[in-house]
């Protein structure tokens, strides 16, 4: 199952890093002087970008994914009434699958930073782990104990249910539907995705509208954690409260007062060092190794790949090529920002770029130009991507995909050796 693996190998190595920033004298300290805050050109100049990284960026991302999991949780329960009352129909479960888009794009556009909240309270792989386990949501949907503790507020998923059984792709599978789909049930190259047929059982609703809180539950909760439960709307508040998930954190203070009581990292080049290894190049390895490089067989060895045909992310709504996009529309706007307001993400002032271009304008033009040498890659592959990840005629896109990632990969430890010569 996704995510594990990811976790132990970037928090050893950040780990190390830590410990050797920690274990510099108080000469090389970025914090000069005996004044705490009297800061180095580049901690006052990492300051300034971590502060809009984290309010212009990160914060309103969940605040974004959060507001579409509660629009989504709303959906789903009308999905149920309608049935119940025999209206029910076909622009019922699409309006529901396009909130399911909605979130799930906000979620891929913020994979760049799954460090923090995400990682700590287990989230990823709670709303994002793949492949569905279709044999037990079979036995699940006919266990009539177990249904008869599913409730409205996500509480029985999100307790008692593997991450294979919750999250974005347990949702999705009850809401999209393939044509043209082989014996297997598997994708060809002529399947398209629909709206789910509108046979549900009562145990299927149910289970979708427990789905949808829970997942609704856990992307308030990332908001909270990253902006302050008291920056949050007075709903997703009361919502935390009733289903006991509140966890007290404001992650983005943290980083913000990096060197200060109350913060775990050092300094500011400290952040930094997550925000590229454990935030950036994280989703970079994965996207292009894992996500594209275990279903093509075409991964990187040694990078966490692992050849494995059934492992597509997003398989009903056909909407996998779109994930990787967003995940790298992530690390465009972790480095640069979001190019423009687009409602809820806001253009920020400082930027990583723009402090690196500072430095060597010609390694910030290199590292723009792989990210979106990545992106235009990406974009060229095929849907559905369960078939074209297979397909010979297919080859050659998807290796460039994945290597361009690489290139994205390697570049920034460009950048983070930067950061050290100028620390």
């Amino acid at each position: 199952m996704k995510k594990y693996f990811k976790f132990s190998l970037y928090m050893a190595i950040v780990a190390m890093m830590s410990l050797n920033i920690m274990s510099c004298s108080d000469d090389d300290n970025p914090i000069t002087g005996n004044d705490p805050g009297l800061l180095t050109p580049q901690e006052q100049a990492l300051k300034e970008v971590i502060f809009d990284y984290a309010d212009k960026t990160v914060i309103p991302t969940y605040k974004g994914m959060s507001d579409a999991a509660m629009e989504l949780h709303s959906l789903c329960i009308d999905i149920r009434t309608k049935k119940t009352n025999g209206t029910l129909s076909e622009n019922d479960v699409k309006a529901a699958g396009d909130a399911w888009k909605t979130a799930r794009d906000y979620w891929e556009k913020s994979e760049a930073w799954l460090f923090g909240p995400a990682g700590d309270y287990y989230i990823d792989p709670h709303i994002d782990s793949w492949p569905l386990d279709k044999t037990g949501m079979d036995a699940l949907l006919n266990n009539p104990a177990q249904m008869a503790q599913m409730d409205d507020e996500g509480v029985y998923v999100g307790n008692y249910l593997g991450y294979a059984l919750q999250g974005f792709h347990a949702i999705e599978y009850l809401l999209f539907e393939l044509t043209n789909t082989n014996a297997n049930g598997s994708a060809t190259a002529n399947s398209t995705s629909i709206p789910h047929n509108l046979n549900y059982t009562t145990e299927e609703l149910n289970y979708l509208v427990g789905l949808a809180a829970d997942l609704r539950n856990q992307c308030i909760l990332l908001e909270a954690c990253w902006a302050g439960t008291e920056n949050v709307t007075a709903e997703k508040q009361q919502i935390l409260t009733d289903t006991e998930m509140d966890k007290g954190i404001n992650f983005s203070e943290r980083i913000k007062n990096a060197g200060n009581a109350g913060s775990e990292y050092v300094n500011y080049l400290d952040v930094m060092y997550d925000i590229i290894y454990a935030g950036i190049q994280n989703i970079a390895n994965e996207v292009g190794n894992i996500k594209i490089g275990n279903p093509t067989g075409k991964g990187l060895s040694g990078s966490g790949y692992e050849y494995d045909p059934n492992y597509i992310e997003s398989p009903y709504s056909l909407n996998s090529i779109r994930d990787f996009s967003g995940n790298i529309i992530s690390i465009r706007n972790a480095y640069q920002g979001s190019p423009s307001v687009d409602g809820t993400i806001q253009v920020p002032t400082h930027t990583l770029s723009s402090y690196i271009a500072t430095l060597n304008a010609d390694l910030d033009n290199r590292v723009k130009a792989a990210i979106q040498d990545a992106y235009d890659k990406i974009s060229l592959m095929g849907e559905p991507f369960a078939y074209t990840c297979g397909d010979p005629a297919y080859d050659k896109i998807n290796q460039d995909a994945i290597n361009a990632c690489n290139v994205m990969n390697d570049i920034f430890d460009e950048v983070k050796a930067l950061l050290q010569a100028n620390h």
